[in-house]
C-alpha cells in the first residue's frame, strides 16, 4: 500500500494547554474525517509549533483521542519574521491508495490562508 501525506495547520488564541488540546483534536478529527481515514491506516504524525507555543506538546493532545500507539513527533518551526503566530502544523503519514490529488488538506482558524494552493 502506498504511503501518502496530509498537511494541516491551526492556530491558538493563547498558549494554554486546554486550547491547544481543543484545536489539535479538532484539526486531527477534521483531517481524518475529510479524507475518510481510519486510525489503523496511520503511519506517523509530525507536529511543529511556532516558538511562542510552550505550554504543552501537541502530541499529548493527539493521545487524548486514542492516537497513542501511532508514532508522534514534535519539532519547532523556524522563527520567521512575519510568520503566523501561535501556529501548530501537522504532517500526517498514512497508507492510502488514493491519488495525492484526491487528498484534502485542512487549515483552520488563523492558518486558513497558509496553503491555499493545496486542495482543501
Amino acid at each position: 500500500m502506498p504511503v501518502r501525506a496530509l498537511r494541516g495547520a491551526t492556530t491558538v488564541d493563547a498558549d494554554e494547554p486546554a486550547q491547544i488540546t481543543e484545536r489539535v483534536v479538532e484539526l486531527l478529527r477534521e483531517m481524518l474525517e475529510r479524507n475518510g481515514v481510519d486510525k489503523d491506516s496511520l503511519v506517523s504524525i509530525i507536529f511543529t509549533t511556532t516558538p511562542d507555543i510552550r505550554s504543552m506538546f501537541p502530541a499529548a493532545a493527539a493521545r487524548t483521542i486514542g492516537l497513542g500507539d501511532v508514532p508522534l513527533l514534535g519539532a519547532q518551526e523556524a522563527d520567521i519574521e512575519g510568520g503566523t503566530p501561535r501556529c501548530i502544523r501537522v504532517l500526517l503519514h498514512l497508507e492510502c491508495d488514493r491519488p495525492r490529488g484526491e487528498l484534502r488538506h485542512v487549515y483552520l482558524e488563523g492558518a486558513k490562508g497558509l496553503r491555499d494552493d493545496l486542495p482543501g
